[in-house]
């Protein structure tokens, strides 16, 4: 291998856990001195296609969750390294290019699809990569990403290795380096758990249900005086701003309104609790700001494997109602935060916030023993 690999890292829109930990794998390569690039197929394949799905796929996921819950335990069933879909003739072909292009000694993938493609893109371009995959569920996971043709699984928490190895995986294959959450998390300071918790500062992420958000954010106000909130709207601001307006102008100087914002490692770590949906790139961001977390939107399949790692770790719950998330905020601060504390000192113990810095030095050792092999 070079001194410095050329590291091509694969990923997709459908979820921003896939999109999250390519960046945050780049961020920590780069960092050692690999030269990165990445890059979305389907994107560059069919950009309007896949805008399409991708816009469906949300949309599907926050009204009808059950739908897509479906939908996705279909898929459980489909061998996809036989079937090639005529739709996905373009993101292989644009894969290839990728592949020929910038000549990567690396091909990670933080899609499960994608590696079904490497095989005959190998075969036509006459060079074998070493192929790791980034698997961005917990526990409970797809069997699509485990028939796929990988040299390695780099997975979230050691729950969820055990049970791809029960599945008949081999554990020499399967290897627990935590989510791929951004290197600054481990040089964030979080909250302290003897932190005196007034004002006791609540992250909320909504879903792009306007109703909804009026609702949460008055039930977790009314909860305790001692709270204030800040919402981050992300890509759902011109749907929901006129909502949360209304929630910040009826409680003076408790609201903070936040649009899209690359400052979410640092919120995380400012804050005492975050309230969000299930998906993998929250769930393990709050896991690594060591900031319980409270989950007002579960997508049953898909998402239940984060729910039980935090459940697991006991460091959060599901809430899915206004009142629910009240009497969750209410016994958390009862008797001086008695349940928060012990919330946050589970997760001083689980101590996961290093997730991408300890996939990137795996696949830099991995590639680097090949070299050696290769050179002897």
């Amino acid at each position: 291998m070079p001194a410095s690999p050329r590291i091509l890292i694969i990923t997709a829109a459908f979820g921003e856990g896939h999109n999250s930990a390519a960046r945050n794998l780049a961020l920590a390569l780069d960092a050692m001195g690999a030269v990165t690039q990445v890059s979305d197929p389907c994107m560059l394949g069919s950009p309007r296609l896949t805008d399409l799905v991708a816009a469906a796929y949300r949309y599907c996921i926050t009204h009808f969750p059950r739908l897509w819950a479906a939908i996705y335990k279909s898929t459980d069933r489909c061998d996809f390294s036989r079937k090639r879909s005529p739709i996905m003739g373009a993101p292989e072909k644009a894969l290839t290019t990728l592949i020929e292009g910038f000549k990567p000694d690396v091909v990670v993938s933080t899609f499960p699809l994608y590696p079904y493609f490497l095989p005959r893109i190998f075969e036509k371009t006459g060079k074998k990569l070493p192929v790791f995959t980034v698997i961005t569920d917990s526990i409970e996971i797809n069997a699509s990403w485990l028939r796929l043709p990988t040299d390695f699984w780099l997975v979230t928490d050691p729950a969820t290795r055990e049970g791809m190895v029960r599945k008949g995986l081999p554990p020499e294959k399967v290897v627990d380096t935590g989510f791929p959450v951004n290197p600054s998390f481990s040089k964030l300071s979080p909250i302290e758990s003897t932190d005196p918790c007034n004002p006791f500062r609540i992250l909320y992420f909504p879903t792009a249900k306007r109703k909804l958000l009026q609702n949460h954010c008055r039930a977790l106000l009314d909860a305790s005086p001692a709270i204030t909130l800040t919402l981050v709207m992300g890509r759902n601001v011109r749907l929901l701003y006129s909502g949360a307006r209304e929630i910040q102008i009826a409680h003076p100087n408790r609201v903070r309104l936040i649009g899209w914002t690359r400052k979410v490692p640092q919120l995380l770590n400012r804050h005492h609790l975050v309230v969000g949906k299930a998906g993998g790139a929250t769930s393990h961001e709050a896991i690594a700001a060591r900031c319980p977390m409270l989950i007002h939107h579960l997508v049953p399949g898909q998402e239940e494997g984060n729910l039980r790692l935090l459940e697991s770790i006991g460091a959060g719950h599901l809430a899915e109602t206004g009142p629910a998330l009240a009497a969750a905020v209410t016994d958390l601060l009862a008797d001086h935060a008695a349940g928060w504390r012990t919330m946050k000192n589970a997760l001083i113990r689980h101590g996961r916030n290093a997730g991408a810095i300890a996939a990137a030095r795996f696949i830099l050792e991995e590639i680097g023993d090949r070299g050696s092999e290769m050179v002897d």
